[in-house]
């Protein structure tokens, strides 16, 4: 129970004297009066409503006061208007008065919208009788849903209507409550679809439950209240049902009491407005204590206005009126309104002009938890609540109540600067209270990454490792951190495990294979967790420590490799769904890992070759060469084969013809005899071949050489022999077979073999004597022949030269009886040719190409033609003379070939026979006769 005497009391509301509107001179009105006989009143729809008795010559009236403060009326009884009640929600007013004198109550409702001559639409009559029984009636509610009314009377019954209020025809009305009290108080409340009606006497109080059949009821207290001295709080109070006694003030739920405040004197008035409860009471000096009537006091009674801050627990304002009628609300402010007929504004100050005309007090009484308290629930801003919270925490702080501070800290957080609490409690004697702070800054995500080192280093030097766990643990959406900087601080103080957990929790792969392998040294759990990783971030981390993995795990490490870079599938599936072929990897980046592991990288390099023929061409070279050096240090004869089959396979195998090169230097320095020879065969670097058969002397070697190369290139039998010449052992068995493929091929003039031979001492005559005697041979026999060709052709030149004197000095007979052409006899008209060719007209015109020239005659003649011309063009070209004379064997020969194409002779070809040159016509034929029938034999 609270006392009302330790409350605070505040002037949070500013008092003025409702006046009329200002004159045209600008003067200030005198205060407003309302009409006298005023009886009941309400408020709502922007007006206040009064209603008063019959006064003389003035019939009842309902009153309407809006804001502009011109009063309207209209007549809604004859007698008297007992209660009235204005809905908030609807323009709706309920009105019970009399027309006639008796006990005869009538209730009507009026919709202020709709209009009948002037005055509201009465859209519903009837009496307010509970059954047969004429009673007064002492109270009136109506539910804002227009579906329920409630009217209670002197005799402690209680009519409920059901149903539109508005029409008859739509309600139901029957008696809910029957009792020997009067009924002094009635409200509805709706929670949710549950509706539950109040029902207060004088000597207890009840809820009915009207959402259900049968209207079940509960009482709750077994004492009540008098006439307007019960209301129903607004949902900052939990809609609870508030009763006044004269000891206490109650509050109701509809199925329990709640709390009470001990608020003493005779209440005479109660309401409830904007989260404070109104009380007019007596003045306990002056005014003696009545039970039921409480509102029949003396004119002269004094009587006090209090409005209190029940959530706060302080007065919010106090103030002595005379003979209060009621308390309305309406447009933002308070209206007390007195028996003189003067109303009174209450209009409640600003939030801050509270806050600060308060604020001073509180502080320096130290009364934060009021100030705050008092901000909460005028709806303070954040910066104005942090600003108390800071000070309250200050406060605490210097007491020495560190609990307490950080506590009020930690309400500042998202307006104060971290730092400013942070210094206080850098202190190691308070690190529990800065951990608590940091915990709640994480909480709230406005955490950065000095912070979580911060807080992190906290649970590190309290050793607290189920809150450290706790911490990263937390889901994402419940604490915001820099996991990157979480992971480093943890890891520097050595709880590894959880910075395992974070790295992995976040995905922070780099972080955790970092830790698995410097610290932890879990290389199989670190070479597990990048076979879950998706492909780039499996293939990077591999590059990145893959030499430390092979150096421990060199077996489960070439396997992750070899599935790395042939068809790589994440273990957990997290490539995603769409994931349906595998990635692979280039295998040549992965060999720099093998540094020291040749028997793995042996496997992986054999494995990618067979299941992938494709792979990069740094893969066959490193297998070549790891062959090669396993085939150059094997002593066991077996394996070594072995190997040497294996090296000489996979340079058959086709894959290095574009690294030609670099095959034959690895064979070369392994001194791989069989790789080198089979890559200069490759290369066709015959000379090499031999070469090499050379420097290891051997010589049936460089005969098959010459025997299998040497119709490709010549040369290599002269190398031969120069080879065989310059050995000073007994080598004729070879010089023999050299000179005779020569002589055979006709490769060397004898007189550059006779200079070659002589500097071999063991060579003697008799070496050369069959190759001498047979080249003579064969040129004593071409001299013949060229004698006899020279001999023909002398003998045909002279025939031609006779012929050519005959067709000058005798005349041609053409005895001729055949075409040439068809073979027919010959008719006339015919052509006649001196070459002795005879034609039918129409069959020269047929097929001569040209009318001066025999067809019969014309293709020899044009072979002979071109090749003069050929001749001609040919005798210039001096670079194709030279280079053919740099790389021939027998330069003499060519000289001689291009001495008979005339290369150094000027020739003139005439090919017209002008009059009066017979001599030179004579010269040039047979000059053309002898180019075209001599055929020098090379």
């Amino acid at each position: 129970m609270a006392a009302y005497l330790q409350w605070r009391r505040f002037v949070f509301f500013d008092r003025e004297t409702v006046r009329e509107p200002s004159g045209p001179d600008g003067a200030g009105g005198k205060p407003f009066a309302l009409p006298p006989g005023i009886a009941v009143c309400d408020s709502g729809r922007g007006s206040l409503v009064f209603g008063d008795i019959l006064c003389g010559a003035r019939r009842c009236q309902i009153w309407f006061l809006p804001r502009s403060l011109q009063l309207s009326s209209f007549q809604a009884y004859k007698l008297r208007v007992t209660h009235l009640y204005q809905l908030k929600q609807h323009s709706i007013l309920v009105s019970i008065g009399e027309d006639e004198e008796g006990i005869n109550p009538l209730v009507k409702v009026w919709n202020l919208e709709k209009r009948d001559g002037g005055n509201p639409l009465c859209t519903r009559i009837f009496p307010a009788i509970p059954g047969n029984k004429p009673t007064v009636v002492s109270c009136l509610t109506v539910h804002e849903n227009l579906n329920f009314m409630a009217i209670g009377f002197a005799d402690g019954s209680v009519v409920l209507t059901k149903g539109d209020i508005t029409r008859d025809r739509h309600s139901k009305t029957q008696i809910l409550h029957e009792g020997s009290y009067p009924v002094t108080g009635l409200a509805f409340r709706q929670s949710g679809k549950t509706t539950h009606l109040f029902v207060v006497t004088t000597e207890n109080i009840q809820s009915y439950m009207l959402s259900v059949k049968d209207y079940p009821h509960l009482e709750l207290d077994t004492h009540g209240c008098g006439l307007r001295c019960s209301s129903l709080s607004d949902p900052s109070q939990d809609l609870q049902f508030i009763v006044a006694g004269n000891e206490c003030v109650y509050l109701y739920q509809p199925d329990e009491r709640g709390p009470c405040f001990a608020f003493e004197g005779q209440k005479l008035i109660v309401h409830w407005y904007r989260g404070y409860l109104i009380i007019v009471s007596k003045d306990r000096k002056t005014s003696p204590k009545s039970e039921f009537a409480g509102n029949e006091a003396q004119n002269s009674d004094k009587q006090v206005l209090n409005i209190y801050d029940l959530c706060n627990k302080f007065i919010a304002y106090s103030a002595i009126f005379d003979d209060i009628v009621d308390v309305l609300a309406e447009w933002g402010s308070l209206y007390v309104l007195t028996r003189d007929g003067k109303i009174h504004a209450l209009q409640e100050k600003d939030t801050q002009t509270k806050l600060e005309a308060c604020k001073f007090m509180l502080f320096r009484k130290n009364l934060f938890e009021m100030a705050i308290n008092l901000a909460k629930s005028h709806h303070l801003d954040s910066d104005g609540l942090s600003e108390i919270f800071r000070q309250y925490g200050d406060h605490l702080y210097n007491k020495g109540n560190h609990d307490g501070a950080i506590q009020q800290y930690i309400r500042t957080i998202g307006k104060l600067e971290p730092s400013y609490v942070i210094r206080k409690f850098l202190d190691a004697q308070r690190i529990h209270n800065l951990t608590a702070y940091l915990q709640m800054l994480h909480l709230q995500s406005l955490a950065n990454a000095d912070h979580t080192t911060l807080l992190l280093n906290c649970y590190t030097k309290l050793k607290d490792s189920s809150k450290l766990e706790e911490f990263i643990k937390t889901s994402e959406s419940e604490v915001h951190f820099d996991v990157e900087t979480a992971i480093k601080v943890l890891r520097q103080a050595g709880y590894y495990s959880h910075a395992v957990y974070l790295a992995e929790k976040h995905e922070h792969h780099e972080w955790y294979l970092k830790i698995q392998l410097e610290d932890i040294k879990n290389y199989q759990e670190a070479l597990h967790y990048i076979g879950k990783l998706p492909f780039e971030q499996a293939e990077s981390n591999m590059k990145r420590y893959g030499k430390i993995l092979m150096h421990h795990v060199p077996n489960e490490t070439t396997e992750l490799l070899k599935i790395l870079c042939t068809d790589y599938r994440p273990l957990g599936g997290n490539e995603g769904p769409g994931m349906l072929e595998g990635k692979k990897a280039n295998s040549e980046e992965f060999i720099p890992i093998f540094a020291n592991n040749s028997r793995e990288l042996k496997a992986f390099l054999e494995h990618m070759t067979e299941v992938q023929a494709d792979s990069p061409q740094g893969v066959y070279d490193t297998l070549l060469e790891l062959r090669l050096q396993n085939w150059a240090h094997e002593q066991d004869e077996q394996t070594k084969e072995k190997l040497h089959n294996e090296a000489l396979t996979l340079l058959k195998s086709g894959r290095f013809k574009t690294v030609f090169d670099k095959a034959l230097v690895l064979c070369q320095m392994h001194n791989f005899k069989d790789g080198v020879l089979y890559l200069y065969e490759q290369g066709k670097l015959f000379q090499q071949i031999m070469h090499y058969h050379m420097q290891n002397e051997q010589y049936k070697k460089v005969i098959e050489v010459c025997e299998l190369y040497g119709n490709q290139e010549a040369c290599l039998w002269e190398q031969a022999l120069s080879y065989f010449a310059r050995k000073e052992e007994n080598c004729k068995e070879y010089i023999a077979a050299v000179l005779k493929h020569i002589e055979n091929k006709n490769l060397m003039p004898p007189l550059l073999v006779v200079q070659t031979l002589a500097h071999n001492s063991t060579a003697t005559l008799s070496v050369i004597k069959d190759y001498l005697v047979n080249k003579l041979q064969k040129q004593s026999h071409q001299i013949e022949q060229d004698e006899q060709r020279i001999q023909k052709y002398r003998e045909e030149t002279t025939r031609i030269r006779l012929e050519i004197e005959e067709l000058k000095a005798s005349p041609k007979i053409f005895q001729k009886t055949k075409c040439s052409i068809c073979t027919s006899a010959l008719e006339l008209p015919s052509v006649h040719f001196l070459c002795g060719h005879s034609f039918h007209q129409h069959c020269f015109e047929s097929y001569s190409e040209s009318d001066s020239e025999c067809p019969t005659c014309m293709p020899e003649n044009r072979k002979v033609m071109d090749m003069i011309r050929a001749q001609e063009q040919k005798r210039d070209l001096h670079d194709q003379f030279q280079h053919q004379l740099k790389c021939s064997n027998d330069g003499f020969s060519v000289v001689a070939d291009y001495f008979g194409r005339g290369v150094f002779n000027k020739l003139t070809l005439i090919t017209d026979l002008p009059s009066g040159k017979t001599a030179t016509t004579i010269e040039a034929g047979l000059q053309r006769e002898l180019l075209i029938h001599t055929k020098r034999s090379t």
